[in-house]
């Protein structure tokens, strides 16, 4: 399951990461006029499972779904499946932009998560790339002093189980392929949604359902895009780029609702976007020792 290590290929599959969960934050919005996150959530997965088909065909049929590690499977899905829930109920409750910020204190949680069970090493520049991105976070959504918004509050513990889906994600791609993680993901949160979706179901309209196959879309093919980018660098780096996700979703907020855009989001995106440039640095080559009874 491993890739040579290339910063390039990461970034390039993170762009379709990005992309994909722009829109689906916009058509996860719209679903949730009509829906409750359940039904939205089980929808999502049953649809994303026949997406998927033709995927899972091309890279060899179902033997390549064979898995010894389905217990960790069903930990990271169900773990995530909670968070995207919350991700989902936040994005009713405060302006997407602010979503997204908050749910940027996640790479303190994979960081941790990493270094700690993967083995990675955080050096002076993914750290400063981690610091940079939270520092900007923070200017872009400036939290009122003694206000507690319970959207803000879902939104932060949907970042700490991303934090730790996407530190199992990272674990699971040093042997089971991309097609084989996505596909579990999708089958094991749909048993989990079943009940409450059929309880508390809705018949959605035909512009719901318009919203429902765009979110399922993104949130299939957005997690391929993330476990590939997994195969080509740590998740301490790849992650960070993930912070370009913040600026771009408080434009979307503006040009789609008339969410506030202003200085602070700009300086909040620089600091995120030289975070990004110190994490994409090239390491140094080490100077090897001159011996001086050669020279």
């Amino acid at each position: 399951m491993h890739r040579p290590a290339s910063k390039l290929m990461a970034a390039l599959w993170m762009t379709g990461w990005l992309s994909l969960m722009l829109v689906m934050a916009v058509a996860g919005r719209e679903a949730m006029r009509e829906l409750n996150v359940f039904e939205l959530m089980e929808l999502r997965c049953l649809i994303g499972l026949a997406m998927l088909s033709p995927v899972i065909a091309l890279s060899g049929g179902f033997a390549t779904l064979r898995t010894t590690r389905l217990q960790l499977h069903a930990a990271r899905n169900l773990i995530h499946y909670g968070a995207q829930l919350g991700w989902f109920f936040a994005l009713t409750l405060i302006p997407i932009g602010q979503v997204v910020a908050i749910e940027f204190t996640m790479p303190i949680w994979t960081a941790l998560l990493a270094a700690t069970f993967l083995g990675e090493r955080i050096t002076l520049f993914k750290l400063a790339a981690i610091v940079f991105g939270l520092v900007g976070v923070v200017v872009i959504v400036r939290p009122e002093t003694g206000t507690i918004n319970p959207g803000q509050l879902i939104a932060l513990g949907a970042a700490v189980g991303f934090g730790i889906s996407i530190a199992l994600v990272k674990f699971l791609t040093r042997t089971e392929p991309t097609v084989s993680i996505i596909f579990w993901m999708l089958a094991v949160q749909s048993v989990a949604g079943l009940v409450p979706s059929l309880a508390l179901w809705t018949s959605p309209s035909a512009t719901a359902w318009g919203w429902i196959v765009v979110v399922a879309l993104c949130g299939t093919f957005s997690h391929f895009c993330m476990a590939r980018a997994m195969l080509y660098a740590d998740a301490t780096v790849v992650i960070p780029m993930d912070f370009l996700r913040v600026p771009l979703t408080a434009t979307v907020g503006w040009l789609v609702y008339s969410e506030r855009l202003d200085g602070f989001t700009v300086l909040g995106a620089a600091l995120i976007l030289a975070g990004n440039l110190l994490n994409l640095r090239p390491p140094q080559p080490q100077r090897l020792p001159v011996n001086s009874s050669q020279s």
